[in-house]
């Protein structure tokens, strides 16, 4: 039944008087977030390497003289000192050519007081011209003669007894000896056979490779005054052990190479370490810890509140208006169990802590101040890098 058109106008009329009625939708309220100003730590930052321990001394004892073994003096695996005698090289050879090398000193000495004699008896008659100046001469050159072969006869005495001497094979360094070589009854050769090894053990190097990168760093901090090079200064080192719970050991830097691999791109480096008790051996791996900068003020905030945007790293703060900001920073090591802010953030600002989901800059939120605390102890290592001044005819290198 068609509507008159005062019956549209009246049902237009009602549909505006029910609208006007109803309430307008009211905006959501602000998300509630907790945060807190970051604490602020002075910082040292530690590169991690992975290496192994290093006899200083690894000495291979191999005989001086020919032979066959006659007896073996040491305990192998155990400590030897210095000059302690390890083998015995059968000496009735070498005895025979002592005594025969005494015997021709014999000889050589009873020659020259012949000679002696009868050049002075010659010298004598010459006063009287009972002998020809030409035979006192001979006499003379019969002496000289006589006392050279003495001296090359005592040269052989000496020589024999240092092949004597041979025969008591000794350690040349105090150190944990390997196992032995060679049995009783073998026959060695002189400068061929290996009998056995020693290696010193207090003090031992840690020994490892760092990458360019870190070489050019530490070259760029000593040319800024951060920290000095490995080259000149004992930098510490603490080392972890493959069953340790933290790093137990500690050294100091001693070497860095004069070149880098071109195959590897690495460069070697080695850090003295005291061992006492002969704990540590060579081959043995560890993680190590160098020091990799100067101190400097860092900020420190927890992990989860770090937003990662393909290859940056983002926190969200608080501004004045209460709105949420972005902040691009740079990412450091932790210590006490929160993240180290190198850069991107000022001390006052207040950092996002939780509810980061949806969070985008612009965003008004309702912000709950909280105190940043501490999650664990400092484990830091507290060393600072030696004083020591650099040479001052060398050019300091990382």
């Amino acid at each position: 039944m068609p509507f008159s058109m005062k019956s549209v106008i009246g049902l237009m009329s009602l549909l505006l008087v029910v609208a006007c009625g109803e309430p307008a939708p009211q905006a959501p309220a602000p998300k509630t977030v907790s945060v807190a100003v970051p604490l602020q730590r002075e910082v040292v930052d530690w590169d991690e390497f992975i290496g192994r321990f290093e006899a200083m001394q690894d000495v291979e004892i191999m005989p001086q003289v020919s032979g066959t073994i006659e007896r073996i003096a040491f305990r192998e695996g155990v400590e030897v000192q210095k000059g302690q005698l390890l083998f015995v090289i059968d000496q009735r050879t070498f005895r025979n050519a002592v005594a025969q090398a005494q015997a021709q000193i014999n000889q050589n000495e009873a020659s020259v007081a012949n000679a002696r004699t009868e050049m002075e008896r010659a010298r004598e008659l010459l006063a009287f011209e009972a002998v020809s100046k030409e035979e006192y001469e001979q006499k003379q050159a019969a002496y000289r003669t006589a006392v050279a072969a003495r001296s090359g006869a005592a040269a052989q005495l000496k020589e024999a007894k240092l092949q004597l001497s041979y025969t008591m094979v000794r350690s040349p360094i105090t150190g944990r000896i390997s196992d032995k070589r060679v049995a009783l009854g073998d026959t060695v050769v002189a400068g061929q056979t290996l009998l056995t090894r020693v290696g010193t053990v207090n003090p031992i190097y840690f020994s490892f490779e760092g990458a360019e990168s870190f070489y050019l760093k530490y070259i760029r901090q000593d040319q800024r005054g951060e920290r000095r090079s490995s080259r000149y200064a004992q930098n510490p080192v603490e080392i972890q052990l493959a069953d340790d719970s933290g790093y137990q050991w500690r050294g100091r830097m001693t070497f860095v190479d004069n070149a880098i691999d071109p195959d590897s791109g690495t460069i070697r480096a080695h850090a003295e370490v005291q061992n006492p008790d002969g704990f540590l051996v060579p081959g043995m791996f560890g993680r190590a810890r160098l020091l990799g900068s100067g101190t400097y003020e860092a900020l420190l905030v927890p992990d989860e509140s770090i937003v990662a945007d393909q290859t940056r790293k983002l926190l969200y703060v608080i501004g004045k208006d209460g709105k949420v900001a972005q902040r691009v920073v740079e990412t450091g090591p932790l210590v006490e169990g929160l993240r180290v802010i190198r850069d991107g953030i000022a001390p006052t600002e207040r950092i996002v802590l939780d509810g980061l989901a949806g969070l985008r800059p612009g965003t008004e939120v309702k912000a709950k101040l909280i105190e940043m605390k501490p999650r664990s102890e400092n484990t830091a290592p507290v060393s600072i890098p030696a004083k020591a001044p650099p040479p001052t005819d060398a050019k300091p290198v990382a």
